[in-house]
């Protein structure tokens, strides 16, 4: 397997998840009313899966070898488009948070916030998908060599063993801290 071919399966997934999204805001807007913990459980979705482990394996493996690389001036623009993206979906991300604190807190308004920032979720993911599946991810073979790919294979797969201890550590952290 390419290198590549682990973050395209995980783009199969986080597709899934938009699907899942899609339908939430069209009961969102037919109910007129959120469900909190399916915010949660979006939220947590797009952070630890979409963020953290699948751009994490991008911009922190990926990226970094690219940027070692001759790239030519459009591929090395292309992978500082997708970085900012990555930037903007956490930038989003956070506004779905707050929007879903002030819902649980009683702001009616905050329902408009939810909706928007999940539908640039919802319409932000599928074209950054498709500029990496289609463009970046193919144009990134000319610069590696089949051993470097290899090794940024087994560094994908050496990221996702930590992951699982990364989050759960910064759980217990968080507690901690809110305990004492």
């Amino acid at each position: 397997m390419q290198a590549r071919g682990p973050l395209m399966i995980e783009h199969r997934l986080i597709e899934r998840m938009l699907k899942i999204l899609r339908g939430e805001i069209e009961k969102i807007e037919q109910d007129g009313t959120v469900d909190p913990v399916f915010v949660d459980t979006a939220v947590d979705f797009i952070r630890v899966y979409a963020d953290r482990t699948h751009h994490g394996k991008e911009e922190d493996i990926m990226f970094r070898d690219m940027a070692r690389k001759p790239l030519s001036e459009r591929d090395k623009r292309v992978m500082d488009e997708l970085t900012e993206e990555h930037v903007y979906s956490r930038s989003t991300v956070a506004g779905l948070v707050e929007a879903n604190r002030r819902y649980r807190n009683g702001d009616a308004s905050a329902l408009k916030d939810i909706v928007a920032a999940m539908k640039t979720l919802a319409d932000f993911y599928p074209r950054h998908i498709r500029k990496e599946d289609a463009d970046f991810f193919p144009a990134s073979l000319q610069y590696v060599t089949a051993a470097e790919d290899q090794a940024m294979l087994a560094e994908f797969y050496e990221f996702d063993r930590k992951m699982i201890h990364e989050k759960y550590t910064r759980l217990v952290d968080s507690l901690e801290k809110r305990g004492s």
